[in-house]
């Protein structure tokens, strides 16, 4: 697979900057806005650098005669996010256009194997092919995010093919992956913050309808395992950050009154930046979740069904906790209009003893199953108890909700949590599983009714339960030593820019947290000085400025002119920014007993408030 992912990354590298160069003469560029991320001017059409290299790859190794619909339907998605890059269409007719191809895709056999029914799984089918390819579309949303989530999606589909791919076709398949790897890593090279090109829709669209596609059976075959956990849950955990992402802004944007349609700053990778995280530390979380979640998906197809479906459980029970995290972020400024249903839905929903209460339960669920698994992990010991399992786990979910409700579990604070919440939920997890016990052996006189599955479910579900609590109060420590920390952007990426920054980390005492830099020599949009990204020209500033990202601006320029000057003060007293200039300078110094020439130099090094 090395050939054809090296023919991809090679035809990439070279159709990339020529699709930015003509992006930026014919205009086709993404301007700042307030529901985007960009600072600046950026072209499109990085999709025609990812499209074109899959495509034409495939035709050029073999894989495309086999993959004619997938690829046929493909390239019509990409021709439909471009003329949505140049022309904007309306999101109804890109949506009738991605249902007629996955509808194509299932005509021509190209289905999922779900389940037994195969108008089931036509449906499926059509659902599972539109939602990705938007939740790629939505994932576009921060430099590098889709990008990335893409590269690990395909080398997670491509080393399942290689670990357990028997049918002929999946050669083909293997092939368009590998052909897709190469292309979105060269597009990674042009995309990582601070991005120099976006996908535009045209690759975001494509990329999630072959994604999606890719996980389809030829003819509806079926695989080799026949188990829910490998056909189903499998390809929902490659692509479950996709999925994730998609179902949070989705449910947001509805209970809070607002189209789902319509773009915002409320995806996932914006929420982790709202709550201190910078902008590659938030992309590279997603990738990292991306990889977790890809990784457990192979377990499912491989490993065994006990073992994985515990590992698939935990992760979704820290998934359902991070979802917690980023809905109590706040995105949207204005209120909710009144006068419809959906307010009270939305209060409801998101009242936070509701939401204490379902992490609870699955958190009570997911650590009575691991209780079982331990305890019986031999297949056939648990196979014989496991009808016992499915009887007790709705008494063990309600005695155990009802004993949290008794001790006062819920009348405390998770962003507060201390140890006498500890010791609570301690007296909590033993009441419930005590009496929870006392009902099983009253309800069930069998034989082989373990008392050992209790032990070890009091010390799974007491460790969740106390690190769920525990990170929301180290989560919340961190976002407020923050917001405590001022954020500057230092003005002028030139001379003297090292000492700028050595001079803001020693006169102010660790609480600086530099952004970057912002410079109006073009030239120097793709450095890094010590370590910190130039951000862009003096319209980038302005706009950070205006838009409250910044708290402190620092000049490291010699000469500025008067009017940007003016413009620069005007908007720093109107958002109540700090502005400081940066002086250096070697002067005539007087001889003091006991100053080092060094000492008196670096007396001179000085900030002036303006």
């Amino acid at each position: 697979m090395l050939q054809p992912a090296l023919v991809g990354l090679l035809l990439a590298l070279i159709l990339i900057p020529i699709c930015r160069v003509i992006a930026l003469r014919t205009g086709v560029v993404a301007h700042p806005r307030n529901d985007r991320w960009n600072r600046q001017t950026v072209p499109l059409l990085g999709g025609v650098g990812i499209a074109l290299p899959v495509i034409g790859g495939a035709v050029l190794t073999g894989a495309g005669s086999q993959l004619v619909v997938p690829l046929v339907a493909a390239f019509a998605v990409f021709v439909v996010g471009l003329f949505d890059d140049i022309l904007a269409l309306k999101p109804a007719t890109k949506l009738i256009a991605q249902i007629v191809l996955a509808s194509l895709l299932v005509y021509f056999g190209f289905r999922l194997s779900w389940v037994e029914s195969r108008l089931v799984n036509s449906v499926l089918t059509i659902v599972w092919v539109v939602g990705l390819t938007n939740a790629f579309n939505l994932l576009d949303n921060m430099d590098g995010l889709c990008g990335g989530i893409a590269f690990v999606v395909a080398a997670m589909l491509l080393t399942g093919l290689l670990t357990g791919a028997t049918r002929a076709e999946a050669g083909a398949q293997m092939t368009v992956l590998a052909l897709l790897l190469g292309a979105t890593g060269a597009f990674l090279m042009f995309n990582f913050p601070p991005a120099s090109v976006f996908m535009g829709d045209s690759g975001a669209l494509f990329l999630g309808f072959v994604l999606a596609t890719l996980t389809l059976s030829p003819e509806g075959i079926r695989g080799s395992r026949t188990d829910v956990a490998a056909v189903v849950a499998g390809p929902v955990f490659v692509l479950l950050i996709p999925i994730f992402d998609t179902l949070l802004v989705t449910a947001s944007r509805l209970l809070s009154g607002r189209s789902p349609a319509v773009g915002g700053r409320d995806h996932s990778s914006h929420r982790l930046v709202a709550i201190g995280l910078s902008e590659r530390a938030a992309v590279m979380v997603l990738w990292a979740l991306a990889a977790v979640g890809g990784i457990i998906g192979l377990a499912l197809r491989n490993a065994t069904e006990g073992l994985s479906l515990l590992l698939a459980a935990l992760f979704v029970t820290l998934m359902g906790l991070f979802a917690v995290f980023l809905t109590r972020v706040h995105v949207y400024e204005e209120q909710t209009p009144s006068g419809t249903i959906t307010p009270l839905i939305a209060d409801f929903m998101f009242k936070r003893r509701v939401v204490e209460v379902v992490f609870d339960s699955g958190a009570i669920a997911v650590s009575y199953y691991a209780a079982y698994r331990l305890r019986f992990l031999d297949t056939g010991q648990y196979l014989n108890n496991v009808e016992i399992f499915y009887d007790s786990l709705p008494v063990v979910l309600a005695a155990q909700l009802i004993a949290f409700f008794i001790v006062g579990v819920y009348r405390g604070t998770w962003h507060y949590f201390n140890m006498r919440d500890g010791l609570r939920l301690l007296k909590g997890v033993a009441l419930g599983a005590a009496g929870a016990l006392i009902l099983l052996l009253y309800l069930y006189d069998v034989p082989g009714q373990s008392r050992g599955v209790f032990p070890i479910y009091v010390a799974v579900v007491l460790t969740l339960t106390v690190l769920a609590r525990a990170s929301f109060r180290g989560v919340v420590a961190l976002a407020r030593h923050d917001r405590l920390m001022r954020r500057v952007v230092i003005y002028g990426a030139g001379e003297h820019a090292a000492v700028a920054v050595e001079e803001l980390d020693q006169q102010r005492g660790g609480r600086i947290k530099i952004l970057g830099f912002v410079d109006d020599d073009p030239e120097a949009a793709a450095d890094r000085i010590e370590g910190y990204d130039v951000l862009g020209s003096f319209e980038t500033l302005t706009q950070i400025i205006a838009s409250g990202g910044v708290d402190m601006v620092v000049l490291n320029r010699d000469q500025i002119d008067d009017e940007r000057l003016s413009t620069l003060e005007s908007l720093c007293e109107e958002h109540d920014v700090s502005l400081l200039r940066l002086h250096v300078g070697i002067e005539e110094l007087v001889t003091h007993q006991g100053a080092s020439p060094a000492a008196r130099l670096r007396a001179q090094l000085r900030k002036t408030r303006r």
